[in-house]
């Protein structure tokens, strides 16, 4: 992407076709309105986008990838000229090798704010074991104000981490799961991170893998998560893509994750990339890395129904399929329950 675009819905004939970048591009139906258009620094080297949710707080961070890796902070208090009011980049950035910084993500615990980023470099250059860095940003939007607390690093499994979520755990703890080279994700404890002391001890619990990557040592076991409460059981339930397929598993006792239920062996899926579930965690919407691959949706129920031929199901199980155009690649979605919002290379 070219830069960070703000922009409302509009009556149809209130608003016209715009240029987005003068003299570069045209576009837009006549109901929306660009508010502000911000142009990064260059091309192709903004990573992923993520937004605060409280309103005295309109920040917005962005990564910075590939050459020099960073981070970027920008202001949306005023949504018709935002402004990046803090920055960072990796030090030596020519020297630093790969994706570099990738996935930003914020999380609030005892009145702070911290901001995370995920980093994946090569081994040919530096920091090759660096999973993440750590900001507080409470004191935003003065930069002046914001300090690294720490970076996490995992020596023992290097290669970064490619994602990373964050999660409010039923015991209190704000937690930072992100994804290893290892057959396992993390769950590390914020407040921990920021207290500083052993990073030993910032760890505080592993998600492992059923089944080990079928693809080489050098694939990890999961690609990415999805993480919610759910409230019928009482329990934290972790939801996995990676080695296998999608898996979920109680982590309601963070020290000793159980296995619920996995989806595995689906007809052309040896790996899974994506994993969201509906709110009851009942369903789950799936995606597969590959070009002709459909959204699948999948009941996590265990199902002892007798299916053809008298085969009984044991576990979750495709119930449907989707897919806008069978030439693209169904990528990224995100489910608005009863709404799955869905995006490809191609549409």
């Amino acid at each position: 992407v070219l830069g960070v675009a703000a922009a409302i819905a509009a009556s149809a004939g209130e608003a016209r076709a715009q240029e987005v970048i003068p003299g570069v591009k045209t576009g837009g139906s006549r109901n929306i309105r660009l508010l502000a258009h911000l142009t990064m620094d260059s091309v192709e080297k903004t990573a992923d986008i993520t937004l605060e949710q409280e309103l005295s707080r309109p920040y917005v961070y962005t990564a910075h990838r590939l050459t020099p890796s960073g981070v970027d902070a920008i202001s949306i208090k005023d949504p018709t000229r935002p402004q990046i009011i803090w920055s960072w980049r990796i030090e030596n950035p020519d020297l630093h090798k790969g994706a570099g910084s990738l996935n930003p993500i914020y999380l609030k615990s005892k009145g702070r704010y911290y901001l995370t980023n995920a980093f994946q470099f090569r081994p040919e250059g530096p920091d090759n074991d660096l999973g993440a860095v750590v900001w507080d940003v409470t004191g935003l939007p003065d930069p002046a104000k914001v300090r690294e607390v720490a970076r996490i690093r995992d020596p023992e499994h290097p290669g970064g981490f490619h994602e990373s979520q964050a999660y409010k755990h039923s015991n209190g703890q704000a937690l930072l799961f992100t994804q290893s080279s290892g057959f396992f994700a993390n769950a590390y404890d914020i407040d921990k991170v920021a207290a500083g002391g052993d990073p030993k001890n910032w760890l505080v619990g592993r998600v492992p893998a059923p089944e080990q990557p079928s693809q080489g040592p050098a694939r990890s076991a999961y690609h990415d998560f999805y993480i919610q409460y759910d409230a019928l059981n009482k329990r934290d339930v972790f939801y996995g893509a990676g080695a296998g397929g999608y898996h979920t598993y109680d982590i309601t006792d963070l020290a000793n994750p159980k296995l619920i239920t996995s989806a595995s062996g689906i007809s052309g899926i040896t790996r899974g990339h994506t994993f969201v579930v509906d709110p009851t965690g009942r369903y789950g919407v799936v995606e597969a890395e590959y070009q002709y691959a459909p959204l699948r949706i999948i009941d996590l129920q265990p199902d002892t129904t007798a299916g053809r031929g008298g085969r009984r199901f044991t576990g979750a199980r495709v119930i449907g399929a989707w897919n806008a155009d069978w030439k693209d690649l169904s990528h990224n979605h995100v489910i608005r329950w009863p709404y799955v919002f869905a995006s490809a290379y191609e549409d």
